[in-house]
């Protein structure tokens, strides 16, 4: 079927140019596979992808070429060109094209070249979407009647699989996360998304169903493979796709505002976020569809064809496998995901009969369980086993933990978490037996199971009542904890003496680990009452174990288990902070009711048991017999997690004091048991007396373990710094002695000097927070000045030698100067108002050091980037709080800083130097540069908070000017090369940006030279892959060209020179920079890829340019118009040309109403036109 041309009134095609066409695209094609000349071929390709109305010869190839990969892109071809042209064909062509396409996939029905079929379906389904909002409903009813009559009529199987195939595309084409760049906003693809769901997405699920449902007797009936089965395979597929939809009916929030919460619904959607390890996407698609997917058999059907086929083929092994098997299963799976509005308001009555029914049939799969496991084995696929896991996990998802236990007890004498406890228990032991270093099937059913147990503990009742968790299911979870911990123990003494790489896995880091230990928490505290206690003894046992064969026996596995034990027992007591004090868990608190002796609570002894072990590292002794390296850091995370909830919590932690006269007899014995077990380790107990050993080990760790990288950084920023951000820790911290003797080694004495940059840097600044628990600001400032005077005193001596040039280079000095400029940047960086004052001396006091640092390290990168790191955090901590006086003095200093860095480095790289040595130095002057644009934009803050009482003006100081001043210092060390690197791109831009909206008016001062570089890294912005660095460009160019416009408008000069052209002494014309900006933005526009999210900035860009160089404009407009040699193109241009200037009644007025005009008129344009003139 041949299609007349671009339109109606073409010419009859020329057979002989058809046929050239196809041996080239052929013979292409050939050269590509046999890599003969593959650019030549690739060349005639792309031609025939670019050239203009191919539709005539992409038909005939596709008809006429016996070469597949032709056909595929003769295809691909026809979608590219139409989805470019598609403005300019006419209606009736448009649908000829998507017609050929539908007519060639049904007379090709069968054909072995399945590619080729998906590829034309593909092309089919996205042109029809490109035409979904200009064609009519009877023209899209035109078009479903044939796809309806082929999925559900009574064709041969063939056509029925093209039906079905070209209704997953269509659906995968319509659905945001699956669809095709088409150039278009995201209103348009939002608008097909909602009508298909609104008017077509349940019809096809129903076809799809009845083409199931009509060959499933056929299937059931035969003893061989017939070819049914793929009709049936790829309707279930269809189905799951659709149910995979992310449904956004308009009723769907109103349904759920005027129906209850029941037990199954209520706040699902939301938390079934974490399931980080399994997918579980919910289905929700409203009340309209409980007629198809509840009410009509559907599910029943489902699981008697899947069980009627599982019991007439169990003898055949490979039957779990094969496609129709696997279908059925993942869509059984997604009808365990079902809930929302589709079922009615009955209180969950519906909703519990329709899970129990799938539950029956899923039951067969993973029961019982031992039995399962051990066919798995023996050699039986683990798929139906893994997908009847997930089956419990969308189950579990959807209910409250009553409901979901109860839905086996209607089949069972049990409970469904007694079996998910067992068959857990079952999967636990085999993969412990079965220890790889590659991920089993055994894995992926803990994790999967894992995730189940969340789902269901994760909705328990906030309130923290234990009834919302029967009492069989807390003795399910007691056992299966018991399990869990007893593997890990196993694992962590196998692996004791085990080879590393063989046993990877199980010495991951605290981290690694965190997502499952968990999980393993969650299930400890539904059973707290036995599972803390069972912690204890396991710890005791160890400790005891470990102390009777001291210096008899090897502890290498006791200490793996104790390692173990420890990382478990700190999940179980404690959540992580993410910056917040965490509480202590609901789930603990109301299991242990009873217990009002705060001593005998068991999670107190637990902890006390710990706390006491871990106090015997001070022991040198038995540091050096059990303490090992990676003892500690369990022992150092357990403590720091575990004090971030128990030691010395806030007041507000504790239960209400007042109030309790209405609390009933269960409410008060809660709250006493509380209370009791906050108190032991508070203020006023043993709170302090826990802090003094936990400071003491801290210190012990820094000193005693030096190199141990991971270990201090864990005391470092977890533990200590964890401290001195808690209100009512920090008070008793600066109080004992042992707070006041790790000061003192820091800041005295060379013994962590041993401590790598980073942490000596975060113990700097955890030393100087902690300033703000002394009761006066003149004792926190001594306490500062006390912490940091041997170290500006060490850097003064040191800059004042004679003969420091001589000996900066020796190894001591270098690790002196380099250990207490991080230190004093880590000072600087706790700055706030309590203690600002000597910070502020702390700096001033080192001015004059830092450039004769700077001069005298200018070749040791390193140390010069410390030098301006410490600057850039001092400044950002003291700018806004200091008087003029000061401010004129920390500007100066920070000049002097910029220019003598720039006399260093400017032309310092060479092109002389090798790629590898200049690679080097860009990246050393990268971390520097971006230093120093962090120094200018801490400067500027100035500008916008500012607390001194005299204005800065008063001493010659304008920070405007200060800033341009620093960055015409800078701008000529930035090279396109330096550019390239993401984090100095973005710091600069951003500063850039800032600079030329707040302060356009200092842009005109600058010299020419420096203006031109800035206007070139703007090009330069523009042009970026990275998307926000071409916002900040164009918000850049937006300031620049409103601040020219408007200062014209005022009779003012503007940008002066910088905005005009002129010519060279050699005849050169100079174009003027915004005249420059406004050809290459509008070349950006119509000729080049950006992000369709760019084109609001790029307007606001675009519009002040256009007014400010409307001649300019004027005369790109009338060269684009000549060289369109199409007539038809011309005229459409014309009037796309006319509408962005003059359309929804656009001004010349620079204010937010004609900004937005103009954004629309910019968007509307560019669909119109820049299709065809990006190949023409």
């Amino acid at each position: 079927m041949h299609q007349a041309g671009y339109n109606q009134n073409c010419a009859p095609p020329d057979m002989a140019k058809l046929q050239a066409t196809m041996r080239a695209i052929e013979l292409a094609c050939s050269s590509i596979q046999m890599h003969a000349n593959p650019s030549a071929a690739e060349a005639t390709i792309l031609s025939l992808n670019q050239s203009p109305q191919p539709y005539q010869a992409c038909q005939f190839i596709l008809e006429n070429s016996q070469l597949a990969n032709a056909r595929f892109l003769a295809a691909g071809a026809i979608r590219d060109a139409a989805i470019r042209e598609w403005a300019f064909l006419e209606a009736d062509y448009k649908k000829s094209l998507i017609r050929f396409c539908w007519l060639f996939i049904m007379k090709h029905a069968g054909s072995p070249e399945g590619y080729v079929q998906s590829k034309v379906a593909s092309v089919a389904a996205q042109l029809l979407k490109r035409g979904w909002l200009d064609f009519t409903v009877a023209e899209k009813e035109a078009i479903f009647l044939e796809v309806k009559q082929a999925v559900t009529g009574s064709h041969i199987v063939d056509v029925q699989l093209v039906g079905i195939n070209f209704l997953e595309s269509l659906v995968s084409e319509f659905s945001p996360s699956t669809s095709t760049a088409m150039g278009l906003p995201r209103e348009f693809h939002e608008q097909c998304r909602t009508s298909l769901e609104m008017d077509y997405i349940k019809e096809f699920y129903c076809w799809a169903q009845y083409a199931a449902l009509n060959v499933s007797h056929r299937i059931t009936g035969s003893d061989t493979a017939i070819p049914e089965v793929k009709v049936c395979s790829a309707a279930l597929r269809l189905m799951l796709q659709i149910l995979n939809w992310d449904f956004r009916a308009k009723k769907k929030a109103v349904e759920s505002s005027k129906r209850g919460l029941d037990v199954y619904c209520g706040e699902i959607k939301q938390e079934s976020n974490f399931l980080g390890r399994s997918e579980c996407i919910l289905v929700q698609p409203g009340s309209s569809w409980c007629d198809v997917l509840i009410s009509s058999g559907h599910v029943g059907w489902l699981l008697n064809l899947y069980g009627a086929l599982r019991k007439k083929f169990s003898c055949e092994g490979y039957w779990i496998d094969c496609p129709l098997a696997v279908s059925a299963r993942k869509l059984i799976v997604q009808f365990c995901s079902i809930t929302g509005t589709i079922f009615p308001s009955d209180s969950g009555y519906m909703h519990g009969q329709y899970l129990v029914q799938l539950l029956s049939g899923i039951i067969q799969w993973i029961e019982p369980p031992d039995a399962v496991l051990k066919a798995i084995e023996c050699g039986r696929s683990e798929s139906e086993l893994l997908d009847g896991c997930r089956a419990l996990l969308s189950m579990a998802t959807v209910s409250k933990p009553l409901v979901f236990d109860q839905l086996l007890k209607s089949l069972r004498p049990y409970g469904t978490l007694t079996l998910l406890s067992v068959l857990m228990s079952e999967v636990i032991k085999c993969l412990m037996e079965n220890l790889s270093e590659e991920e089993t099937w055994s894995w992926v059913a803990r994790d999967i199971l894992l995730d189940t147990w969340t789902a269901f503990l994760m909705h328990l009742d906030g309130s923290g009542h234990n009834d919302m968790l029967p009492a069989e299911g807390i003795s399910a979870a007691s056992n299966l904890f018991a399990i869990i911990v007893q593997s890990e123990l196993k694992a962590a003494s196998t692996s004791a003496f085990s080879d590393e790489n063989e046993y990877d896995n199980l010495h991951a880091s605290i981290a690694a680990m965190d997502e499952r230990l968990s999980s393993y928490a969650l299930i400890a505290r539904a059973a707290s009452s036995a599972t803390i206690p069972f912690l204890t003894t396991l710890f005791s046992e160890c400790v005891t174990r470990l102390h009777q064969g001291r210096g008899t026996s090897d502890p290498t596995e006791t200490l793996e288990e104790l390692y173990s034990l420890l990382l478990i027992a700190g999940h179980v007591l404690a959540d992580e902070g993410q910056g917040e004090t965490p509480l202590v868990p609901k789930d603990i608190q109301a299991q242990f009711t009873d217990v009002v002796d705060a001593d005998k609570h068991p999670v107190v002894i637990l902890s006390g048991s710990i706390i006491r072990f871990a106090e015997q590292s001070l022991d040198p002794e038995m540091r050096t017999s059990f303490f090992s390296p990676r003892l500690m850091e369990a022992v150092i995370w357990f403590l720091a997690r575990w004090s971030s909830t128990y030691l010395m919590p806030p007041e507000e932690n504790k239960g209400n004091k007042s109030g309790c006269e209405n609390y009933s007899n269960a409410q008060l014995r809660s709250e006493h048991s509380k209370n009791a077990l906050l108190s032991f380790f508070g203020e006023y107990n043993q709170g302090k007396l826990v802090l003094d050993i936990i400071i003491r080990i801290s210190l012990t760790t820094l000193v005693s373990y030096p190199g141990e990288k991971d270990l201090q950084g864990l005391t470092c920023y977890q533990l200590l710094h964890g401290l001195v951000r808690r209100k009512n820790v920090i008070a008793h911290l600066v109080s004992l002695d042992s707070w006041r003797d790790l000061a003192n080694v820091f800041a005295n004495e060379r013994g962590l000097f041993s401590l790598n940059a980073t942490h000596q840097r975060s113990l700097a600044e955890t030393l100087a927070l902690s300033a703000s628990g002394m009761k006066t600001s003149e004792a926190s400032n001594e306490y500062i000045k006390s912490l940091t005077s041997h170290m500006t005193a060490n850097l003064v001596a040191l800059s004042c030698k004679n003969d420091f040039k001589n000996i900066a280079q020796q190894p001591d000095i270098l690790l002196l100067v380099s250990c207490l400029l991080e230190r004093l940047r880590g000072v600087a960086s706790a700055s706030e108002p309590r203690i600002q004052k000597a910070i502020y001396e702390m700096g001033f006091t080192v001015m004059n050091p830092i450039l004769i640092f700077l001069e005298a390290y200018k070749h040791e990168s390193v140390v010069v980037y410390l030098l301006l790191k410490f600057v850039v955090h001092w400044v950002d901590g003291q700018i806004i709080y200091l008087e003029a006086r000061e401010t004129a003095a920390a500007v100066d200093f920070c000049m002097r800083l910029l220019r003598l860095y720039s006399s260093h480095n400017i032309g310092k790289i060479s092109v002389s130097l090798s790629n590898s040595l200049r690679s080097e130095a860009d990246t050393e002057r990268y971390k520097d540069l971006r230093a120093l644009l962090q120094l200018l934009a801490n400067l500027c803050s100035k500008d916008l908070v500012d607390f001194a009482s005299e204005p800065l003006e008063a001493y010659g100081v304008s920070i405007s000017q200060v800033v341009f001043m620093g960055l015409h210092i800078v701008t000529p060390l930035i090279t396109s090369e330096l550019l390239k690197y993401p984090k100095l791109c973005h710091s600069y831009f951003s500063l850039l940006s800032h600079m030329l909206e707040v302060y356009p008016e200092i842009v005109a001062q600058l010299n020419n030279e420096a203006f031109v570089h800035i206007a070139e890294t703007l090009d330069f912005g523009l042009h970026h892959q990275d998307g926000e660095v071409v916002d900040l460009s164009l918000r850049a160019l937006k300031a620049l060209a409103s601040y020219h416009y408007k200062e014209k408008g005022m009779g003012k000069v503007g940008l002066g020179s910088h905005a005009t052209s002129y010519k060279h002494p050699g005849g050169k014309v100079q174009e003027g920079v915004l005249s420059r900006f406004l050809c290459s933005l509008l070349h950006l526009l119509l000729f080049e890829d950006y992000s369709n999210d760019l084109v609001s900035s790029a307007a606001d860009a675009l519009f002040p340019l256009v007014l400010c160089e409307q001649s300019v404009y004027q005369n790109l407009v009338n060269e684009l118009l000549e060289r369109q040699a199409n007539q038809m193109f011309r005229l459409r241009l014309t009037n796309a040309l006319q509408s962005l200037t003059n359309s929804n009644n656009l001004s010349t007025t620079l204010d937010r109403v004609n900004f937005q005009r103009f954004r629309k008129n910019l968007h509307s344009f560019l669909i119109e036109v820049r299709g065809f003139l990006q190949t023409i």
